[in-house]
């Protein structure tokens, strides 16, 4: 029965991925990844709380597969973020390659961080 949480999770994960990735491109444009550095920095913030809860006991492990597995699972990705740095490389733009690793880290790193940091707050 656990394939249904990550089921479930990923059905809402995928499409809100895409749909993120579409609007922050028609906002921002396409010479940086900023779609997929959006997701992936609210999916790393969303395991950041998910292990904070679970950490505290308020998360059980349906929520961690229906939120953290299926979810984030299906929201980030680490495949299109390197293609994408890939990209920015081969046509030249180093500086936007080197950005995109280093702020997408950072951001990411911090923003699980904070995620903790807020479930620790909230549930102590």
């Amino acid at each position: 029965m656990n394939w249904l949480y990550v089921l479930l999770g990923a059905m809402v994960g995928a499409p809100l991925r895409h749909l993120t990735d579409r609007a922050v491109q028609a906002r921002f444009g396409t010479a940086f990844p900023w779609g997929t550095f959006t997701v992936n920095v609210a999916g790393s913030l969303v395991l950041g709380l998910l292990a904070g809860a679970a950490a505290a006991g308020v998360a059980g492990s349906e929520l961690q597969l229906l939120l953290g597995t299926g979810l984030c699972g299906a929201l980030t990705t680490y495949s299109t973020f390197s293609s994408e740095t890939l990209r920015l490389a081969e046509s030249g733009t180093f500086g936007y390659a080197a950005a995109n690793v280093l702020a997408s880290t950072a951001a990411g790193l911090g923003a699980a961080f904070a995620g903790a940091a807020l479930a620790g707050a909230v549930w102590p």
